[in-house]
């Protein structure tokens, strides 16, 4: 075990963890930060998405002891009152139904925003690629994007 100094949501923490822990777990079983979901744990399905110095990573594959010094965004701290622009889009087409994979859809759609605030049709499907919803919501959260970017 080590202890790490991790900044998650503008929060410090101190985490005694194996080197190897996943940040899935840290946030879930150390935290009790429950927004970010187990999907797969190979990083190939979006579940589990947060912000790494404002990249989206896939927290199950992703070393606790390769965090450092850079900070962590999960959608507990995307903001304050859960009023984002893309939650707030995400609610008005309704997008959730199951909503197992939408932390991490609303986590990646951020930085696609974040980095392109007007994104074509085939830039958010390029972007959201690899981010995987079972209930095949992928209309609608196309339609949240572009909604949430007409606002900003």
């Amino acid at each position: 075990m080590a202890m790490y100094n991790l900044r998650i949501n503008g929060i410090s923490f101190q985490v005694d963890a194996e080197p190897d822990t996943p940040m899935l777990w840290v946030l879930r079983d150390n935290l009790n930060l429950m927004g970010t979901k187990y999907g797969c744990g190979i990083g190939q399905c979006g579940a589990c998405t947060v912000h790494l110095d404002g990249a989206a990573v896939r927290s199950c594959s992703l070393p606790v002891s390769r965090v450092g010094d850079k900070a962590i965004t999960t959608i507990e701290g995307l903001s304050e009152k859960a009023d984002h622009v893309l939650q707030l889009a995400w609610r008005e087409h309704d997008v959730p139904q199951c909503g197992y994979c939408q932390a991490g859809q609303i986590m990646n759609a951020a930085v696609l925003l974040s980095n392109n605030p007007k994104p074509s049709d085939q830039e958010i499907d390029h972007a959201m690629h690899g981010n995987l919803c079972r209930c095949g919501t992928y209309l609608k959260i196309k339609a949240a994007i572009k909604t949430a970017s007409s606002k900003l």
